[in-house]
């Protein structure tokens, strides 16, 4: 379309399908007066104006080479182009040279234009050598010097001034060339570098030198570097029995496979008698027999042969490649040592007996030798007896009095401080399981007798306590203090087995020292934890119950008619001793009491219809019958709480500045206001709404309850939640079950 004159009729629209029309930055403010700074910027739409050449600021590749749309700093990620260059260095004041040349690496970097120039290292050049220039965009020398180097300045014969300093490109690597043929360009051919005179000379130098002192080079490198902190080791046995004092000693063998050396040490066995001695031979290479002491000269690592002449006179001297006048010496190698041979250790004589598992995996790899088996210098030791423990003497706890018989000082006995943590109080969480228990005797004195049973999981001891009865002639109070309790039908002498906490549920006999109870029921928060770990309390686990209900229960029909017998109207609720009274006829035993009292809790009535204003017109009641009216001292201990000031409390926070403010209120009404109160995802409570809540001189509510629900706020109102002895509150036992759901869950079938 270029070439077509700009005629009506053939000229056309550039705009068509254009979306960019966005203008460039012309102008700026310079002193308050608008300077024209657009030279070299596009046009509408990133397009340059007419008659305008845009100088490329990077290294443009074309796209039908194979590069596609990739941006570069993606598709040329690591690519470099490799130069190999020389640069001229004047030397001044020197006869030996009068310029240097001096050969570096030029390295491009493809994705973002970067040149990196690295001079080769020299041995004994005194000159700092390495990175000559660092990575970076290096502008052209002037008048373009608004400009940076590109790819199009690189080729083999090319000069490249690099600030003042002039590079010439002598050669470049295969995958450079590869690449510029791949852009079109015409690489030329390589030409050499011209000699360095100063590295001629010293070349001639080092020619014309004769050694003084001819060597023979003995090249250990590669066994060096390919078995550097190799070691064998061998068990050995020295059996001096033969000599006066002396007795069998044992001995470890390190064979180094870098250099073939050998170093002994002693094994001392505790209380020897000998002195600690760290070394027993030192680290060197160990000859096979005896030698003879040599004199002075006689062995050498070479040999040298003096020709013709005197030292004073220019003698010449060269090496005996045929070691005509050395001495013969034979060293053990790793060939020599084996399970069984005997080495000649200066005259003395070591059995090798044993290895270790590095030493038979190097033998089986290298010389294929697979079945090593050790040699049994001793019996094997005797089993040590049993340490008999004095019987427990009842004073203090059984694990303190058996530190008396374990150390010379007694030590406390450790604690399981991470389960003490993980199962330590934390607001209404006890980790206590209370039971409900009787004495399992025919006395008539202890037929009626009612202890609690508390059990502590942060550290797996007991408490039991009997709530005072009146005119029972008994005192009540604390049983037996916190601690322990051994279980005597597991415990034997010198091993006591505890009693843990899957050891107690509903119908098991217990004996507390000497004294055996019977569990018959537990608190609310007993069952719930107990439900919550099934897998540690199986009794409680109600997916095993009804499997096993399954496997029992073949006549499903008698089941069904025995429940709906005990429900005559229809209502679908059965009272839970005729459901318990059907399962023990149905399976007879195949159930303890646990988990019938699990599965009737199950199917239980557990339904609360009781709302939050139900708690807050209780819990008002129970403040105007105290008199109490102190809301802005409640509200004051609130907001000093309150850190960040967000008018909101965690609830546990809440529950125990209302308890330490000691509050007029039950604290099961308390935590169930608390509780049901609306929170965020943090468990926190606006405490001014729960103050709002129970001010009944602001806020009065009056509110008429149902039959149900008052029972319910009456229970709240006079059960104790916290930990004293005195607790005698008896939980709440199931009273109504749902049989239809027991009977599709169980049988299968639809009531």
């Amino acid at each position: 379309m270029s070439n077509l004159p700009f005629l009506p009729g053939l000229s056309f629209n550039q705009n068509l399908g254009k979306n960019n029309f966005s203008k460039s930055h012309q102008f700026d403010l310079q002193n308050g007066v608008a300077v024209f700074v657009g030279e070299e910027k596009p046009g509408i739409g990133g397009e340059p104006v007419q008659g305008q050449k845009l100088k490329p600021k990077f290294t443009t590749y074309p796209k039908s080479d194979g590069f596609g749309s990739t941006p570069a700093w993606i598709a040329f990620d690591k690519q470099v182009l490799r130069f190999d260059a020389y640069f001229q260095e004047a030397v001044q004041e020197r006869r030996e040279e009068n310029y240097r040349i001096r050969m570096c690496k030029v390295l491009f970097y493809l994705e973002d234009d970067t040149i990196q120039v690295v001079e080769s290292q020299q041995r004994n050049s005194g000159m700092p050598q390495g990175t000559i220039l660092r990575r970076h965009r290096i502008a052209l020398p002037s008048p373009n010097d608004d400009e940076f180097y590109s790819v199009d300045h690189f080729n083999i014969g090319n000069e490249l001034s690099f600030y003042g300093k002039t590079f010439k490109i002598v050669d470049c690597d295969v995958f450079t060339r590869n690449f510029l043929k791949k852009l079109g360009v015409k690489l030329n051919d390589p030409i050499g570098a011209p000699k360095d005179p100063y590295t001629e000379h010293r070349r001639k130098l080092d020619d014309s030198m004769q050694p003084r002192r001819p060597y023979e080079k003995e090249d250990n490198l590669k066994q060096f570097l390919e078995h550097d902190r190799h070691v064998l080791r061998f068990y050995c046995l020295w059996d001096d029995t033969e000599n006066m004092f002396g007795d069998e000693r044992e001995m470890i063998l390190h064979f180094f496979l870098a250099d073939e050396t050998i170093e002994i040490r002693e094994a001392i066995p505790p209380n020897a008698g000998r002195d600690t001695t760290s070394i027993f031979i030192h680290r060197q290479k160990l000859p096979r027999g005896p030698t003879p002491l040599l004199q002075p000269g006689e062995k050498t690592n070479r040999t040298v042969l003096n020709v013709f002449g005197t030292a004073s006179r220019g003698g010449r001297y060269i090496i005996d490649s045929l070691k005509t006048g050395s001495i013969a010496s034979d060293f053990y190698t790793e060939r020599d040592l084996a399970i069984g041979n005997v080495l000649n250790v200066y005259g003395r004589r070591f059995l090798l007996c044993d290895c270790d598992e590095f030493t038979k995996e190097y033998y089986s790899t290298k010389y294929g030798i697979k079945d090593i088996k050790p040699i049994q210098i001793r019996a094997p030791p005797q089993p040590l007896p049993p340490r008999q423990y004095p019987p427990y003497n009842g004073f203090g706890s059984e694990e303190d009095s058996l530190g008396n018989c374990l150390s010379l000082i007694p030590k406390p006995p450790r604690r399981d401080f991470i389960k003490f943590v993980e199962k330590d109080r934390k607001g209404l969480e006890t980790n206590i399981l209370r039971f409900y228990a009787k004495m399992d005797t025919a006395k008539p004195i202890d037929v009626d007798r009612r202890f609690i049973v508390s059990y502590f999981l942060s550290d797996d001891t007991i408490k039991v306590f009997e709530p005072p009865q009146r005119n029972s002639g008994i005192i009540g109070g604390k049983f037996f203090e916190r601690g322990r309790v051994a279980d005597p039908s597991r415990s034997t002498e010198g091993n006591t087995t505890y009693y843990s906490a899957n050891d107690l549920f509903i119908g098991a006999r217990v004996i507390f020292y000497r004294h055996q109870f019977i569990l018959i029921d537990a608190d609310e928060y007993a069952f719930r934890y107990m439900e919550k770990n099934a897998r540690e309390f199986p009794y409680s686990d109600i997916n095993r119950i009804i499997n096993v209900l399954r496997n029992h229960m073949t006549d499903k029909e008698k089941v069904k008619g025995l429940l709906i017998n005990h429900d005559p109207t229809g209502a679908g609720e059965i009272p839970y001793e005729a459901l318990r009274h059907a399962i023990r006829q149905i399976t007879g035993n195949t159930l303890n009491e646990h988990e019938l009292m699990t599965l009737g809790r199950y199917y239980g009535d557990v339904r609360d219809d009781t709302t939050i204003e139900d708690l807050a017109a209780a819990m008002q009641e129970q403040l105007k019958q105290s008199g109490y009216d102190r809301y802005q001292g409640l509200r004051d201990i609130f907001t000093h709480y309150d850190n960040d000031r967000s008018g909101c409390l965690d609830k546990y926070e809440l529950l125990r500045l209302c308890r330490s403010h000691q509050l007029p209120v039950k604290n099961g009404l308390l935590w169930a206001l608390i509780a049901r109160m609306p929170n965020n995802k943090r468990e926190m409570v606006s405490y001014n709404e729960f103050i709002h809540l129970i001010n009944w001189t602001v806020n009065p509510i009056d509110v008429r309850t149902p039959p149900k629900v008052k029972q319910t706020l009456d229970r709240l109102a006079t059960e104790r939640w916290d930990d004293q002895e005195n607790d005698q509150s008896k939980p709440q036992s199931v009273n109504l079950v749902y049989y239809k759901n027991f009977l599709n869950d169980v049988c299968g079938q639809e009531s």
